[in-house]
């Protein structure tokens, strides 16, 4: 039991900054995250009920979306709830609204983070969406969370699961050019863009799951006849996968799918 406590309080020193704390079970030993909601000085927790006298069309379907399965009842009904995400609202209530008065998590990724501190670490990486840039309550990034989730209605991640194509009309909202339809298509696309693509951060480049020709190879690859032979379509592309990317090196660079060639060349 010693060294479960010394685990435990080492975790709420290092989650701290982030408002969370991780509790040891006694028995199982499983971690819970505790997520104090963001703070707005002197303003104090109104409850969601008060959210919605003024925010109707925002909770009318909130019971269908996945941030729902967080909101508490009973005693602690106030405590977790619209505010979790959004700070204490007194403030932003006793104003009539003003702006300012509230934290918008559009605006900022930083409310996010407070429970998905994973992708905040995701962000972080040498390729990434942007997301991050800048302090609380600024308009800095380029993108934000609620581009590609809904937190107020339905799946938070938009496309997600066996949803494909909503996946991938989420991502050719931003990434026109890869929309199609085209006459030659990469059959790739029909299982989603996050097949090939990390959606937040990568250590590759174009947010690809694996490095360069690797990614290419886990699917187009046929078995080998002769000792050193890369046999891809028939065709020996030992030479051709040491001058670089499968689709950099002057050959498949119409990865996405191609209007005049079958093997998805301009």
């Amino acid at each position: 039991m010693r060294w479960r406590r010394r685990i435990a309080w080492a975790a709420m020193s290092v989650l701290g900054g982030a408002s969370c704390v991780a509790v040891m079970h006694a028995c199982t030993a499983v971690t819970r995250t505790v997520v104090a909601p963001p703070t707005i000085p002197g303003a104090e927790i109104a409850g969601s009920e008060a959210c919605a006298e003024c925010h109707e069309k925002v909770t009318a379907g909130f019971h269908t979306a996945t941030h729902s399965l967080l909101v508490a009842a009973g005693e602690n009904a106030k405590s977790v709830g619209c505010e979790s995400c959004h700070g204490a609202g007194s403030l932003h209530i006793e104003s009539g609204g003003e702006r300012g008065t509230i934290i918008n998590p559009g605006r900022t990724p930083e409310t996010c983070f407070h429970c998905h501190l994973d992708k905040r670490g995701e962000f972080a990486l040498p390729h990434a969406h942007p997301v991050t840039g800048g302090p609380m309550h600024t308009t800095s990034a380029k993108v934000s969370c609620s581009d590609c989730h809904a937190p107020h209605v339905g799946p938070a991640v938009i496309g997600g699961g066996l949803a494909i194509a909503s996946e991938n009309e989420t991502c050719t909202e931003c990434h026109i050019a890869q929309r199609g339809p085209f006459v030659f298509e990469h059959e790739a696309l029909r299982e989603g863009c996050t097949v090939c693509h990390s959606p937040h951060g990568s250590v590759n480049a174009a947010l690809l799951t694996e490095r360069d020709s690797t990614l290419c190879m886990k699917c187009h690859f046929q078995e080998q006849t002769a000792p050193g032979a890369v046999l891809i379509g028939g065709r020996d592309h030992s030479s051709l996968l040491a001058r670089g990317t499968c689709f950099s090196a002057g050959c498949h660079e119409a990865v996405h799918g191609s209007q005049v060639s079958s093997t998805l060349r301009f």
